[in-house]
């Protein structure tokens, strides 16, 4: 069942995302290669014990770690360890905290240095899909419009969507109805109602949409190792439009990057 949030909990909401957003930006600032993603994981649970909140993957479902890192062809869900990283990597960062007893989640692919520009372009198609999928988060729309906005933007560019993972539903609870996939029908789904309060997180891929899933229960790979990118918002609905609760702010001032991509979805309230 979908609990719909009040303005009073999605401003908690907020505040848990923006840690997150902080978070990803402090991590910015120290990602090159020559340094450990356990060096990482590390800096990220400092600095979210540090402002009163606890990391939400850490122990979440017997995790180790308070970050998921997944460098190249991992999808998602990788462990944190001693490997450094190398200029060419691509590095998808998933970080998540609880504040005030909600859950912030969101999550940044990273540039090492110089990347391939295949690679590259993969990177900015997906995260263009996960606005696009955001435009579509109307009240009265329905789910499904979101996974086909997604999808429709990165099958063109013939990308690999992956099937097996979703965006979900957030709130008290990491993960909340209703699922969200990035692929689908317009039209299909759950009705899109204000209160609804998901992570939409675009999984996409430079090859084949098959991952592997691994023997330790969390890494997942693309089937022909081919590069992937993740990017996650954390989205509501207030009168009947999407606004941000996260924001990669933070993560473009580290990186002197320019952009006005999140405007359309900011929210004063």
């Amino acid at each position: 069942m979908i609990q719909l949030k009040t303005i009073d909990e999605l401003r908690l909401m907020r505040e848990s995302a923006q840690l997150v957003s902080r978070t990803l930006g402090m991590l910015a600032k120290e990602i090159k290669p020559g340094i450990t993603t356990l060096y990482l994981d590390k800096l990220a649970h400092d600095f979210i014990k540090d402002h009163g909140a606890e990391p939400a993957f850490l122990g979440y479902g017997g995790f180790p770690n308070s970050l998921c890192i997944s460098p190249n062809e991992q999808v998602v869900h990788g462990f944190p360890n001693k490997e450094e990283i190398k200029e060419g990597d691509v590095l998808s960062v998933d970080c998540g905290a609880i504040l005030n007893g909600y859950v912030g989640d969101h999550a940044y692919t990273f540039e090492i240095g110089e990347v391939k520009p295949e690679t590259k372009k993969l990177l900015k198609v997906a995260k263009e899909s996960l606005y696009k999928g955001i435009e579509q988060c109307i009240r009265g729309k329905r789910i499904g419009d979101i996974s086909h906005a997604i999808q429709k933007h990165c099958e063109k560019e013939g990308y690999g969507v992956v099937k097996e993972l979703v965006g979900h539903g957030l709130g008290k609870k990491m993960h909340e109805d209703p699922q969200v996939p990035n692929y689908g029908k317009q039209g299909s789904g759950k009705v899109i109602k204000d209160g609804l309060a998901i992570a939409i997180e675009p999984m996409i891929n430079l090859g084949t949409e098959k991952v592997k899933f691994h023997n330790d229960g969390w890494t997942v790979t693309t089937l022909d190792n081919q590069p992937s990118a993740h990017f996650e918002h954390d989205v509501c609905v207030i009168n009947g439009k999407p606004v941000l609760l996260s924001t990669f702010k933070y993560i473009y001032d580290a990186l002197g990057i320019v952009s006005d991509e999140e405007k359309p979805f900011q929210l004063d309230f």
